[in-house]
């Protein structure tokens, strides 16, 4: 069942979600070669009680760690380790914060010094179906339209959308419904009702959309050893449209990135100060 918030509930969700986007631009200028995502995610914990929210992934279904971090073929629930990042590599690393009652939860993939150019162009396209996925979250659609918008864009780039792992609504709890995959038949599935909150969250593969989960029991890996690429939004559906609850701002601001690829989406501009 979707369960619909008050604007005034969509407020709280904001301020949660905007908990994690702070996190993420904080880490923009963390995530370095000869980093680890063990410290990353330190450093994540320490941010987000800083705020005075809690970490929304520790401990939940027994979750070990505040941030999860997917490095190069790993595609999503990576548990941060003591390996140091290294030129060339790509990290996916995905935040949630639970604060005022509610979670916020989304990704950012970072590339680390040099990055081969076609990881580069999957990093690319897969930021950029974040964004056909939530031009889809409209009045009047359903949840295969947001699908099949992700999944056209980026399999006519050659690319693999898994099947295994979606998007998800997104409220008191970190999941609810409906869920969200990232392939799909327009007008089909739940139909797009004003009030309800979803994590769109494209992950996608550079070569076969077949994953495998590793012995942590957490961490999925592409089966081809090919890099995967995660972003996430968190994203209402207000008057009939899409608005991003969660931002990019704070990331792009730290790495120096000028874009106004959330313009579309927003009636309120966070201050980044």
């Amino acid at each position: 069942m979707i369960i619909v918030k008050t604007k005034e509930e969509i407020e709280l969700m904001r301020q949660s979600a905007l908990v994690v986007s702070k996190t993420l631009g904080m880490l923009a200028k963390e995530t370095k070669e000869g980093v680890t995502t063990q410290q990353l995610d330190k450093l994540a914990e320490d941010f987000i009680r800083a705020q005075g929210a809690l970490p929304g992934f520790l401990g939940l279904y027994d979750c070990p760690s505040t941030l999860l971090c997917s490095v190069n073929e790993a595609v999503v629930h990576g548990l941060p380790t003591d390996i140091p990042l290294k030129d060339g590599d790509i990290v996916s690393i995905d935040c949630g914060a639970l604060m005022n009652g509610f979670y916020g939860d989304h990704a950012y993939t970072f590339e680390i010094g040099n990055v081969a150019p076609e990881t580069k162009k999957l990093v690319q396209i897969t930021k950029e179906s974040l964004y056909e996925g939530i031009r889809a979250f409209k009045l009047g659609n359903r949840v295969g339209d947001v699908g099949y918008a992700i999944q056209n864009y980026c399999e006519a780039q050659g690319y693999g959308v898994v099947r295994e792992l979606v998007g998800h609504g997104l409220g008191r709890k970190m999941h609810e419904d409906p869920e969200m995959p990232n392939y799909g038949r327009r007008g089909r599935g739940k139909k797009f009702i004003d009030g309800m909150v979803v994590a769109i969250e494209p992950m996608i593969n550079g070569g076969t959309h077949k994953v495998r989960q590793l012995k942590d029991g957490w961490t999925i890996v592409t089966q081809d050893g090919k890099p995967s690429v995660h972003f996430e939004h968190d994203i209402a559906l207000i008057d009939g449209k899409p608005e991003i609850l969660s931002t990019f701002d704070y990331v792009h601001e730290a790495l120096g990135i000028t874009s106004d690829e959330e313009l579309e989406f927003k009636n309120h501009v966070p201050n980044l100060n």
